[in-house]
């Protein structure tokens, strides 16, 4: 007798090819059976009119230490995925020595992790004691690398700083890590150079044949086309996989860059390169409110960027540079968290109806509640164009991610505002943009999905449905799925996904979870 036996479900395989009628037998954690046969199974799942893929991927997750303080990922869970890739925009799990270890502390205290580590070797020690709903995977970021050698200062490093760097990037690629990342919007990333990025590139190309460099690019706006250029030089020097992460046209003003942006990347991809990119389905990203303060503000770290905003001659500058933004600017702006109580009822506001309720100006109010929050308020900004999103997600070597972290819809994680792409993005993009808007067809969106990231990440024996490969599935109601999650109110299940299987066990059966914890980290 078999685990598990799924019949008469429409599978898609991840491959791209149409869906067939096909019996799915499970066997511990890998697929056993594939056929018309009823074989004998201690248990038997009609998939009568739904559709059976592969386990969804993330591409583009920050969830080291919400997975941490909470491992049920539901958010995830209920989207039908059950792989992500964490460690993007230049910040990962680890290594943390140094300054580093007092910035991300923040986050830590944040969730309550009570736990401590310095190596991903101690960081996957700890989460495999504790439990955790989905595969991780991760690549490392250059931000954790920079932090823990040279701190949050400015300028190129010497060449010791280099060498320990190197040593630093390459003992993370030894214990698992399967790429390197870059913020170059955050510090310390944003003082680096494209020499001391390709110099790091360089050592993961030599480590790891499937490595990758994914970036947080300089820009997405206004210098959109010069950052793609330098993404790609990177990459082409140092003979490493390119990724480019929630590759947009931020701003108006840069919506008509879009055709520009797509023929660099695809003649990059025409000459040999390696190069894909990942995108979540909404006009809306989000970061850190302080964003809109020049980097030059945070050099030192947060208690240098506070100094400075209360500083009266050097707050004065700064916000000279921010009263030049109009009224819509700021209206697009909406707190998504805050981390002191007397704060929360600015969490869904935007900046302009936040500083007509202080009595004050937008400029003067991000200032304060940067100060306020010590530089932890996370905003929406929305500033993207529908038309290039659809343009964007219906290209073959965009994958969707999510750009944000594990939650559930109870404890420690669920708090403010979060986008709504952490409870919402692959259901919205089957719904929406597949099934109702015609984009790319349903098994192109599920290979988009599955296999293409398996085989860009290197994830092995999973992204189709084979047998002998991992029992990772989602089985859903095309007809039905759809997102709930919205700006107002985020922590709203998908609808539609009716079994989830992580390792051969069931995560989800008929849309309720069954609360295990059965994810892996996938070195």
């Amino acid at each position: 007798m078999i685990d598990y036996l799924i019949i008469n479900g429409n599978v898609l395989d991840g491959s791209g090819a149409d869906a067939v009628r096909t019996n799915i037998g499970i066997q511990g954690d890998r697929i056993c059976y594939l056929g018309k046969e009823t074989v004998p199974a201690n248990n038997i799942i009609d998939a009568g009119g739904l559709i059976v893929a592969p386990g969804f991927i993330d591409t583009h997750t920050h969830s080291e230490f919400t997975l941490a303080a909470d491992g049920r990922a539901e958010g995830k869970l209920s989207q039908g995925v059950t792989t992500e890739i964490n460690g993007n925009c230049g910040l990962s799990a680890a290594p943390l020595y140094g300054e580093a270890v007092q910035r991300r502390g923040a986050d830590q205290k944040e969730y309550g992790v009570k736990e401590r580590w310095a190596s991903f070797d101690d960081y996957f020690a700890i989460m495999r004691s504790k439990g955790f709903g989905i595969n991780f995977a991760t690549l490392c970021g250059h931000g954790n690398i920079r932090a823990s050698v040279m701190g949050y200062k400015d300028g190129p490093p010497s060449a010791s700083e280099m060498e320990q760097m190197k040593i630093l990037l390459r003992d993370a690629v030894r214990q698992g890590a399967r790429g390197l990342t870059t913020g170059l919007i955050y510090p310390p990333g944003v003082y680096s150079t494209s020499e001391e990025i390709t110099g790091l590139a360089r050592v993961v190309a030599a480590e790891c044949l499937s490595g990758v460099y994914a970036s947080h690019m300089r820009s997405e706006g206004e210098g959109l086309i010069e950052s793609i250029e330098e993404t790609l030089k990177i990459g082409r020097e140092s003979s490493l996989a390119v990724h480019i992460s929630h590759i947009k046209t931020s701003g108006k003003e840069n919506w008509h860059k879009i055709g520009r942006a797509i023929a660099l990347i695809e003649e990059a991809r025409a000459s040999g390169m390696k190069v894909t990119c990942d995108r979540y389905p909404y006009i809306a990203s989000s970061t850190d409110l302080d964003t809109v303060i020049p980097a030059w503000a945070y050099e030192g770290g947060v208690q240098e960027e506070m100094r400075r905003l209360r500083d009266p001659a050097t707050r004065e500058k700064i916000l000279a540079g921010l009263r030049s933004r109009n009224d819509d600017y700021w209206k697009g702006i909406y707190i998504s968290s805050v981390m002191k109580p007397e704060n929360k009822w600015m969490e869904g506001q935007n900046i302009s109806e936040i500083a007509e309720k202080r009595d004050s100006n937008p400029a003067e109010t991000v200032i304060e509640i940067t100060i306020r929050e010590e530089g932890r308020a996370g905003a929406i900004f929305f500033t993207m164009s529908e038309d290039n999103l659809e343009r964007f997600l219906s290209l073959p070597y965009v994958m969707i991610g999510w750009d944000s972290s594990d939650r559930s819809f109870s404890g420690p994680t669920r708090s403010g505002k979060p986008h709504p792409r952490g409870f919402g993005s692959f259901p919205r993009f089957i719904g929406t943009y597949v099934r109702d808007q015609g984009i790319v067809t349903l098994p192109e969106a599920v290979r988009k999905m599955t296999s293409v990231p398996a085989a860009v990440f290197g994830l092995k024996e999973r992204g189709f449905i084979k047998k002998g490969f991992f029992a990772d599935l989602a089985v859903f109601d095309y007809g039905r799925i759809t997102d709930q999650a919205t700006f107002g109110d985020p922590f709203k299940p998908a609808r539609g996904i009716e079994y989830v299987f992580v390792n051969g066990h069931p995560a989800v059966r008929k849309g309720l979870f069954s609360d295990t914890l059965k994810g892996r980290i996938i070195t």
